[in-house]
């Protein structure tokens, strides 16, 4: 499961070097919450309950989710306007159950249970990454002809954040729908950890 939020700033700014530098960086926070149980099935009971909210009434068994951040610095040039700078940040936060304590045949399928979950939501970040990058590429030397004021080339700059997003949000969604589906690697899991 994933939450996502981007936001854009845009700078003016008289910098002297000519070349426009771009950067990205990301951030990770993982959280954990808490359950027990002594078999699969009081375990998913415990997710379905102490899981990251997921609409309005339901859980989920972990989540990433992100904030996108683009800090952009536009300068007027000869009646243009160009990018000077692009620095992108990709806060991203996963949230994981833990469990306490386990008999031994349980702790083992929770291993196999977790290791999936992990990559599950793992593979939503490096989605999310690979958007920071494919976002810098479509901004990196984005220049604007007769903008001397920089308001084509903030809203220029803008769309192309804006289509970078759909574009890898509809990415995060079909991997979900694979994911989810019945019959998916998600309920494999679940069956496998709830077996006795």
């Amino acid at each position: 499961m994933r939450l996502a939020v981007l936001t854009c700033l845009v700078a003016l700014g008289a910098f002297c070097a000519p070349q426009a530098s771009a950067g990205t960086r990301v951030l990770v926070q993982t959280r954990t919450y808490d359950i027990a149980g002594n078999s699969g099935a009081a375990l998913i009971e415990a997710m379905d309950s102490k899981g990251p909210k997921h609409g309005f009434m339901t859980h989920a068994i972990a989540q990433t989710a992100y904030t996108a951040d683009w800090e952009l610095g536009v300068i007027p040039d000869k009646g243009s306007c160009r990018l000077k700078q692009a620095n992108g940040t990709l806060n991203l936060f996963y949230t994981f159950p833990r469990v306490a304590s386990a008999t031994p045949a349980l702790k083992k399928r929770w291993t196999r249970f977790f290791a999936g979950v992990r990559a599950h939501e793992k593979t939503h970040g490096r989605i999310a990454r690979e958007m920071m990058r494919a976002t810098e590429r479509s901004i990196t030397g984005l220049k604007v002809a007769d903008d001397p004021y920089c308001y084509k080339a903030r809203s220029e700059a803008r769309q192309r954040i804006q289509a970078a997003y759909a574009e890898y949000e509809a990415k995060q969604n079909a991997f979900d729908a694979r994911e989810h589906r019945d019959g998916g690697h998600v309920e494999h899991l679940v069956a496998a950890l709830m077996k006795p």
